[in-house]
């Protein structure tokens, strides 16, 4: 059972809400002799932040991109990464739910990094510390380009007189139907496909290339041929 923790960047985004979940938890927090030494700092950060601790409890950080060689010199150690995006305004119920990648060296560790995970409200699984690179890719693309996606939608519906916002409710509902495909290209129907590129061309032709690119991509997860995407 974890007692204590001393988080290291309590006041950022990831660790504001970890800090309040724990105390929710009833884990102390201001230990001189915490069980954990979580770094809850940016990734270029880690290396420096684990030199300065002191031996002795276990040390782990919450990024998913960086290998835990980054807590060098420290042996008793393990990550979390909450697949999550955090925002400062809201708190600790940004956990629940969320998924939590267990990332560990030795049996031991991975019991206490599933323990914290699973205290944070997480659902834990384990992740290799050389899979990271593809796992923070995808992390990224899900989360940061869906972002760049809603900015590149919201421009042509603007180019429409229409509010972009509007879009806001229909990617929740892509989310809560499952991620069910529809559309004209999973319909085939290459008309309206070109009459989309039409118009994105006049109206805003620097979203072209993207939009080609992205029809292709769905052209494949419809199981059509990316070919028959008007070029």
């Amino acid at each position: 059972m974890i007692k204590s923790v001393h988080i290291v960047g309590a006041r950022g985004r990831v660790g504001s809400a970890v800090s309040a979940r724990l105390a929710e938890r009833g884990v102390e927090l201001d230990s001189a002799e915490p069980d954990i030494v979580l770094l809850c700092v940016p990734d270029r950060a880690i290396p420096e932040a684990a030199g300065a601790t002191a031996r002795g409890p276990w040390v782990a950080h919450v990024s998913g991109a960086t290998p835990l060689a980054a807590l060098d010199p420290h042996t008793r150690r393990f990550s979390v990464h909450p697949l999550q995006s955090f925002s400062k305004a809201l708190g600790p119920e940004q956990l629940d739910g969320a998924w939590g990648a267990v990332t560990a060296e030795a049996p031991e560790a991975r019991e206490v990094g599933r323990s914290l995970a699973e205290t944070l409200g997480l659902r834990p699984f384990e992740l290799a510390d050389d899979a990271r690179a593809a796992y923070h890719a995808g992390a990224s693309m899900a989360s940061n380009y869906l972002v760049t996606l809603r900015a590149a939608a919201g421009s042509l519906l603007e180019a429409a007189s229409a509010p972009p916002e509007a879009l806001d409710p229909l990617i929740r509902g892509v989310v809560e139907t499952g991620f069910e495909l529809t559309g004209p290209i999973a319909r085939g129907d290459w008309e309206t496909v070109e009459r989309h590129l039409r118009v994105i061309r006049e109206e805003r032709p620097e979203l072209e290339e993207l939009y080609l690119v992205l029809a292709a991509a769905t052209a494949r997860v419809a199981g059509r041929d990316p070919a028959e995407v008007p070029a």
